[in-house]
């Protein structure tokens, strides 16, 4: 079944980004048969500065076999870019999709994976970031409640029993980086429609609450459960697995992800088209070109890397090796 991919880019890193989840797309799934739109917000007055991509970007990412979707920003922009996601899915094609951070190399066929896009689902490659736990507040079960029953949705049925009461892990919970589902209009309405109810007139239950950056990540599980998706099974472990790697920084790729990463980063680096684009992004001249990344490889074990993401963050400061 064909679908299309969609990411977000605009000026500054995202965008270069973007070069490399496209040129990691020809190289690890050539034969994909579906578009890569890469959405780009458009100046106005939700953002300070004009977002838009430099017009070398998009020569690239067109020759890349790229689509470029502009998109009117009109409730996050500056105070939440990370509402890009939301926002962007409106201008899509209703046709099925695949929503990727931009910091995702494919590494892999995607076009193999074995899709029900009526059942959407998300990544589970994510830790215990919200809700927080206070002293004299509501219960995590409480809170998580809250949501649902705000928006009319069986709270019961969403809950993996095999964790312990309150447990993080015993609720849905995703992060954002890839979701998919049949309708981005359907999908991209409630998304964004949640998302602001949550952030205009939240439960009582999240009035202590920090609601950023971790919106879309609250309100996702809430529209995935609505159109009966949910965890997803071992059919997408090619997710975050073998098809595609959530790198979320250079370093940190260099530092715990898979010897695949690295190859297929390393040979779009060493495509003489795109290395003179590439090499303007800081992180990118530091971490692929100097070979500081090698650097940063070698401090950790991949068969025993730290529990905690912020634990690897923190050596990586220490050392000198921290970049975006």
């Amino acid at each position: 079944m064909s679908f299309n991919i969609l990411a977000i880019a605009q000026a500054g890193r995202l965008e270069h980004e973007a070069i490399l989840l496209a040129a990691s797309l020809r190289l690890s799934d050539p034969d994909f048969p579906g578009t890569l739109y890469i959405a780009e917000p458009q100046p106005g007055p939700k953002w300070a500065e004009d977002p838009r991509m430099s017009d070398r970007t998009r020569r690239v990412l067109t020759g890349l076999g790229a689509v470029i979707l502009p998109f009117e920003t009109r409730v996050f922009g500056s105070d939440y870019p990370h509402g890009n996601k939301i926002e962007a899915l409106a201008a899509l094609p209703d046709a099925p999709f695949l929503f990727l951070d931009t910091d995702t190399l494919v590494t892999g066929p995607v076009s193999a994976i074995p899709f029900d896009f009526a059942r959407p689902s998300a990544s589970m490659r994510r830790e215990n970031t919200w809700p927080k736990v206070e002293l004299y507040g509501p219960t995590p079960t409480r809170t998580w409640k809250s949501l649902y029953d705000r928006f009319g949705l069986e709270f019961e049925t969403s809950l993996d029993r095999s964790w312990p009461e309150d447990y993080w892990q015993r609720f849905l919970y995703f992060n954002a980086g890839w979701f998919f589902h049949e309708s981005p209009r359907a999908f991209g309405n409630r998304f964004l429609a949640w998302a602001r109810e949550i952030r205009d007139a939240p439960p009582e239950e999240l009035v202590c609450q920090e609601l950023y950056p971790w919106l879309d990540q609250i309100a996702l599980p809430l529209v995935i459960h609505s159109f009966g998706g949910g965890r997803p099974g071992p059919e997408l472990a090619a997710l975050d697995g073998t098809a595609t790697c959530h790198y979320r920084t250079l370093p940190l790729l260099y530092a715990r992800e898979a010897d695949r990463a690295v190859e297929v980063l390393e040979a779009i680096a060493a495509d003489s088209a795109l290395r003179p684009v590439l090499r303007h992004w800081g992180a990118f001249k530091r971490m692929v070109i100097q070979g500081e990344g090698a650097m940063a490889r070698a401090l950790f074990d991949r068969d025993d890397l730290p529990r905690r993401e912020q634990m690897m963050r923190n050596r990586l400061k220490r050392e000198g090796l921290w970049i975006r």
